[in-house]
């Protein structure tokens, strides 16, 4: 007995500490961004607004399609409603003056009966199962634009951790250089070769860029945290990237790009723009069918007993068989011009489409142009950050050799160090800025 209580101890410890384990991702770049598609919470919402759509769609359908409705009814008359007729309606020797009352009916009545119904014909239904279609494919769009902005948002997120672990490496690397130097200074200043003055500028200069690391460190952990929510993972989880920054920058140079002509009716915003048109020119259709006849059919078929007493279920019950079949046709006359003045209104916003996607288009044609001048821009910037990055270093190594022999004051040392710190901080953004403007002309361009 005490060595099953411990095997079931065991094993309750064993599953709380599964359910606490945490999860661990690894994950490069084009990794995360299917990730995301998969688990993102907008990207799970958009996968369920189509098939709402797609239900919707079959709902419109249903309409025209044949339906069976069936009903029961049991009415028992407490008091029966009783009429009156004159005095000899019944009995030619009555007093006309009188009258005489009579109820008809029984106590008890029941009904059963079931309607199949058919819709023949009706404008408004073939212009519906139009609109459904176009609303699913508004639906397909949405979804397709709000994974090309995930993938544009992940890259973004992505890079702004590489670039916060880049700040911190660099920064500590920094700090450890910078370190030996203020503790060189110190002994050479304690032997007499050289100011106090340094070893405070020094000192001031480590100071500043510990808080800076500080900072970065703290910037890192949100930037991760701002990741795995895109990503649709627990912030309690690990994340680890397999990607660099350099390998990134890498791959996003592609001055081919840059010769590329700009198709418009391949952007989704404009084909958004197009089924957006479409429902208005729908909406057009649908308020002109309501000024054509409808023509429906219909069959019944039941059974209807009646009692003094419910005996509805004994077997001897006699019950009533009745059917009948119709056809009903809706023929709209005159609305004082009501469906006019709405068809009217239709064909306004009809037009206003027209304009909006003419707008859309020139609206994209200029994004692609700043797209791709900023694209152009950032490859300019990040060579010119390479550049001023290498010679920031020969800067600064001259003036910490200039500084060891005595040479160069503190201030000049310093002041190349800030320039190689400020430098260094250039050039990692400016590999963020390549792969993030390449992101942008690529979703303008439609690649995935």
């Amino acid at each position: 007995m005490k060595n099953k209580l411990l095997l079931i101890l065991i094993s309750f410890v064993s599953f709380a500490q599964a359910q606490d384990q945490k999860q661990s991702y690894s994950l490069s770049l084009q990794q995360a961004i299917e990730h995301a598609l998969q688990n993102n919470y907008s990207a799970i919402n958009a996968d369920r607004d189509i098939e709402a759509a797609k239900k919707k769609k079959w709902e419109t359908t249903t309409i025209g399609l044949p339906q069976i409705t069936g009903s029961a009814s049991y009415l028992y008359n407490i008091d029966f409603t009783q009429q009156g007729v004159s005095g000899n309606a019944f009995n030619p020797a009555g007093n006309p003056d009188d009258i005489a009352l009579f109820a008809f009916g029984t106590k008890n009545s029941m009904n059963s009966n079931l309607t199949l119904s058919q819709l023949i014909f009706d404008g408004s239904y073939l212009v519906g199962l139009q609109s459904a279609k176009t609303y699913l494919k508004i639906s397909e769009n949405a979804k397709v634009k709000t994974n090309q902005e995930l993938r544009e948002i992940v890259i973004s997120t992505y890079g702004n951790v590489l670039l916060a672990k880049e700040s911190v490496a660099i920064l500590e690397k920094n700090k450890t250089v910078l370190t030996k130097t203020v503790n060189d200074t110190k002994e050479i200043y304690k032997n007499g070769f050289t100011e106090e003055e340094n070893v405070e500028q020094l000192q001031l200069t480590l100071a500043s860029l510990e808080s800076s690391l500080s900072y970065s460190k703290r910037m890192e952990t949100i930037a991760t945290n701002m990741l795995k929510l895109v990503l649709g993972i627990e912030l309690e989880n690990d994340l680890k990237l397999t990607d660099n920054l350099d390998t990134l920058t890498q791959k996003n140079l592609d001055l081919a790009i840059l010769q590329e002509q700009f198709n418009v009716t391949n952007n989704i915003d404009y084909q958004i723009g197009e089924n957006s048109q479409e429902a208005s020119r729908l909406m057009v259709l649908y308020e002109k069918s309501k000024a054509l006849p409808s023509l429906g059919a219909a069959l019944n078929f039941g059974y209807n007993s009646f009692s003094n007493d419910f005996t509805f279920f004994n077997s001897d019950q006699k019950w009533n068989r009745f059917s009948n079949v119709g056809v009903s046709l809706n023929v709209p006359i005159f609305s004082s011009f009501g469906r006019t003045a709405k068809t009217q209104q239709a064909k306004i916003a009809f037009e206003q489409s027209k304009t909006q996607l003419k707008e859309t288009e020139q609206k994209l044609k200029l994004q692609f142009q700043e797209a791709r001048s900023n694209y152009e821009y950032s490859l300019e910037q990040y060579a010119t950050a390479k550049n001023s990055l290498s010679l920031a270093e020969r800067i600064e190594g001259k003036q910490q050799i200039k500084f060891r022999e005595g040479l160069s004051s503190s201030f000049d040392f310093t002041e190349a160090q800030q320039q190689l710190y400020s430098r260094q901080q250039d050039y990692l953004k400016s590999m963020v800025e390549v792969v993030n403007k390449k992101a942008t002309l690529d979703k303008l361009l439609n690649k995935n």
